[in-house]
C-alpha cells in the first residue's frame, strides 16, 4: 500500500481559519513502540509536510502506573532515529490533571456525571447471567457489556454516603441526559476511512457507547475526555490516528460539544496486523522498533515494511 491510500495529499489537509494545519503523534509509554506506530507516526508527519503544517507530540501517561520514564525516553529515541522533527515542549497528560479535573466538574455541575460503584467484574457477570437467560444485554462497539442505568437516580445522600464509606467509585456520563443537552445529529468530516468503509460526512453514535466511564479513583480521567481536552488546548485541528479508535469517535464527539471545544477533522488510516490477524501490540517484541533497528534495520526499510515509499520527506 503506497502513501495515497493513507495520506499525506495536500489538498485533504487544508488550512483552518488561515493558520497552518496543527497534527498530533500521542504515544502512551507502557511499551515499546510497533511498527503501527511507526505508520501513525510517518503518516502525520508526511501529512505535516504536505500541508506547510505541524506536528506536535503528546505523551499519554494518563495511567502513571504502567507508563514508565524509561518507555518515555525509549519513545525520543524510537522518532529521532525515524526522523520526525517534532515541536516543543512536549504536552505530558500527567502534568495536567487538573485540566481535566475541570472539564469532569463542568459535567458533573451540569448534571450529566454521576458516580457509579458496579465493578467491570459485575457488570460481566450481570450481562453473562441474562444472556444465559435469554435476555440480551446491550454491548459497545468493542464488544464489552454497556453499563445497567438504574444508578442515574440514585439520590444524592444516598451517593455521598457511599463515597465517604470509601466504596470505590468511577464518574460516568449520563448518556440519555448528554445526548438531550448536545442536541443531534453529531457529526465529523472523515478524511480517512472507517471499517466498513465510512468516509466524508458520518454521523456518530455516541449512544451506542452507553455511560461512559469519565474518570476512575486510580486514573483521575479516561482517555475519551482526556484526549478532546487535549485536542482542543493544543489547537489540533487534524486528527491522523489507526482505525481502532473510529467508533471511539461518536463520543469524542459528542464530549467536545457538552465542553464547547472545536472539531479537528479526523482521518483513520488502516491498520497493521500480525500473523495471527490482530493489530499489532506492544507486547509483540518483534515489531518492535528498537529491536528493528538493532537488527540493521533502516528508517527507510522501515516506510516499505508499513506500506508506504520510501523516499517521500520524512
Amino acid at each position: 500500500m503506497t502513501d495515497g491510500a493513507d495520506g499525506p495529499q495536500a489538498d485533504i489537509w487544508t488550512e483552518t481559519a488561515g493558520n497552518p494545519p496543527v497534527f498530533r503523534f500521542a504515544p502512551s509509554p507502557n511499551g515499546r513502540l510497533h511498527l503501527g506506530h511507526g505508520l501513525s507516526a510517518l503518516l502525520n508527519q508526511r501529512a505535516a509536510n504536505a500541508s506547510g503544517g505541524r506536528l506536535l507530540l503528546r505523551i499519554e501517561d494518563i495511567d502513571t502506573t504502567r507508563c514508565t520514564p524509561a518507555f518515555e525516553a525509549a519513545i525520543y529515541e524510537d522518532l529521532a532515529w525515524l526522523g520526525l522533527r517534532l515541536e516543543e515542549p512536549v504536552r505530558r497528560q500527567s502534568r495536567h490533571f487538573a485540566d481535566y479535573r475541570d472539564a469532569l466538574d463542568t459535567l458533573i455541575d451540569a448534571g450529566l456525571a454521576y458516580p457509579s460503584f458496579r465493578t467491570r467484574g459485575e457488570v460481566r457477570r450481570e450481562a453473562s447471567e441474562a444472556e444465559e437467560d435469554g435476555r440480551p444485554w446491550l454491548r459497545d462497539p468493542d464488544g464489552a457489556p454497556l453499563y445497567p442505568t438504574d444508578e442515574r437516580e440514585t439520590d444524592t445522600a444516598t451517593r455521598q454516603a457511599f463515597i465517604e464509606a470509601g466504596r470505590p467509585h468511577v464518574w460516568r456520563l449520563d448518556m440519555d441526559r448528554a445526548l438531550a443537552h448536545a442536541g443531534l445529529p453529531l457529526e465529523w468530516e472523515e478524511t480517512g476511512a472507517g471499517p466498513d468503509g465510512e468516509t466524508g460526512v458520518v454521523t456518530a453514535d455516541p449512544a451506542s457507547w452507553g455511560d461512559i466511564v469519565l474518570a476512575r479513583r486510580d486514573v483521575p480521567v479516561s482517555y475519551n475526555l482526556a484526549v478532546v481536552l487535549d485536542d482542543a488546548l493544543q489547537g489540533v485541528t487534524h486528527v491522523v490516528r489507526g482505525r481502532d479508535l473510529f467508533h471511539a469517535t461518536s463520543i469524542h464527539r459528542l464530549l467536545q460539544v457538552l465542553l464547547g471545544l472545536p472539531t479537528p477533522a479526523y482521518h483513520h488510516h488502516r491498520l497493521l496486523l500480525g500473523e495471527d490477524g490482530r493489530k499489532l501490540s506492544k507486547s509483540r517484541g518483534d515489531t518492535a522498533l528498537s529491536a528493528l533497528r538493532e537488527a540493521g534495520t533502516t528508517p527507510a526499510d522501515i516506510a516499505r515494511m508499513v506500506g508506504l515509499s520510501p523516499d517521500a520527506t520524512a
